[in-house]
């Protein structure tokens, strides 16, 4: 379809009656300054007189016709703005403000109509350019649909008790209805920290963070295993590992093969037929792995976001932060800032997609230091703002690596002894949750104490 002498989407009238209307009638500028901005407005000598409305209304002033007029002449906008006749004329445009909620509602449709046309226009641009990145031009498509999407429902998130009483009571009865023994989220596969977490919740980002090979990674594929044997669809980008040796480790962790054999190639003939057989029942597994190696936390978005939209992302888990691409091209941001965005964007991935978001990161090397080796939330990598966003915190602890035969706050021993320790949590509880493990970390089930530790602590 042609559109080239096709005249923008604008309602110059409807604009005025508006502009009008916020000259003669005091309630008609707290609902425009609520929804409107002045570059919303189609032409310009309405952009010119409605930012000087807007800036007069947020700095207190009164407004009406002589006022508003002063405040173009010091500003130098009278004549672009229609002159002195031009403003009084606005005001006999409109009789009442009785209509202008329905006549912003016009004029901010054809403001994002024309946004539309500008962005698609470019997108088509970049489009045919075949010196273009795709996976950019891409990307430019997602933001600019989410900006659309945004700019459309700005307001929606406003809300009276009456409404969030009866959303909330909504949503807690589902909660009520998909709770199967205390667990209303995603099951973790461990029985003390569902007990702990009631499961990884919508909305909500899982910090779990470790020192190198404590087990992150391990820990993270268990959740992702465990999630999609209950029919949840997981994503896992994978920033540190290629794919296939995320898919190694599940094939240890599922099937009845020696970790040593199968990584140094000498598997033997019942192990090439255990992984056979392995692999094809996690085949069938709803999880999708990207292992790109300059993964941002935008890309996480737009792909999430695809998925989502076809009903096949009910779990994101990132490994892990400090890998993440964070470059923003912004002047002047040291690290702990740009930590501190890419936390607050996974936060918002969690928050707009309603999943649970799973994010690996790294504890610095003072935990090293603590007795035992026991981390600690300000332990927490780069940056504060990791704690301040998240709103679960778990810290993986293996007191075995630290040469410590029994664990001096459970007195279980450390072999085989993994630790969650939930040391944030903003909707629940905080303390250890027990997990045991083989040598080479692939396989993490529930922790049984040993019998004489048991009758130890019962006497």
């Amino acid at each position: 379809m042609n559109t080239d002498n096709r005249v923008s989407p604008q309602a110059p009238e409807i604009e005025e009656a508006i502009l009008g209307a916020c000259l003669i009638e005091q309630e008609a500028m707290p609902l425009a300054a609520d929804t409107l901005r002045p570059e919303m407005f189609y032409t310009t000598s309405h952009q010119v007189i409605y930012a000087a409305l807007l800036a007069m209304y947020r700095a207190g002033m009164k407004i009406d016709i002589l006022t508003v007029k002063e405040e173009l002449a010091h500003r130098g906008k009278l004549e672009e703005a229609g002159g002195a006749f031009g403003i009084t004329q606005l005001s006999s445009k409109v009789a009442t403000s009785a209509h202008i909620e329905y006549h912003m509602q016009i004029v901010h449709e054809k403001y994002l109509r024309r946004e539309m046309i500008l962005g698609l226009n470019k997108l088509l641009a970049c489009s045919l350019d075949e010196t273009m990145d795709i996976a950019d031009t891409l990307i430019d498509a997602h933001n600019l649909l989410d900006r659309l999407e945004g700019e459309f429902g700005h307001n929606d998130h406003m809300r009276d008790m009456d409404a969030l009483m009866t959303d909330t009571m909504k949503e807690a009865e589902q909660r009520i209805a998909k709770s199967v023994n205390g667990i209303t989220g995603i099951p973790t596969g461990l029985t003390d920290l569902n007990h702990m977490t009631s499961g990884l919740q919508n909305g909500e980002l899982t910090v779990i963070a470790a020192r190198p090979s404590v087990g992150k990674t391990a820990f993270a594929l268990h959740l992702a295993r465990q999630a999609a044997m209950q029919g949840h669809a997981v994503t896992v980008y994978s920033l540190e590992m290629q794919g296939e040796r995320l898919a190694d480790r599940w094939l240890l962790s599922a099937g009845d093969i020696n970790p040593y054999r199968w990584r140094t190639g000498i598997p033997n003939p019942h192990e090439v037929a255990e992984a056979h057989t392995t692999a094809a029942e996690l085949a069938r597994l709803p999880i999708h792995v990207d292992d790109s190696t300059s993964t941002s936390m935008d890309h996480v978005r737009s792909s999430a976001r695809l998925l989502k939209s076809k009903g096949t992302c009910d779990l994101i888990i990132i490994d892990y932060l400090q890998l993440c691409d964070m470059s923003t091209g912004q002047k002047n941001r040291n690290r702990e800032q740009e930590v501190a965005q890419a936390t607050r964007k996974a936060k918002l991935i969690a928050k707009e997609l309603n999943v649970p978001v799973v994010l690996l990161c790294q504890l610095n090397r003072e935990s090293e230091g603590r007795p035992g080796g026991r981390p600690e939330l300000f332990h927490l990598r780069e940056s504060g703002a990791i704690e301040q966003d998240a709103d679960v915190v778990m810290l993986l602890y293996r007191p075995a690596l630290a040469r410590i035969t029994t664990d001096r706050e459970s007195g279980y021993p450390t072999e085989g002894l993994g630790v969650v320790i939930v040391a944030k949590q903003r909707n629940g509880e905080t303390g250890n949750a027990y997990f045991s493990h083989n040598p080479s970390l692939t396989k993490i089930t529930d922790y049984t104490p040993p019998l004489e530790v048991l009758l130890k602590q019962a006497k």
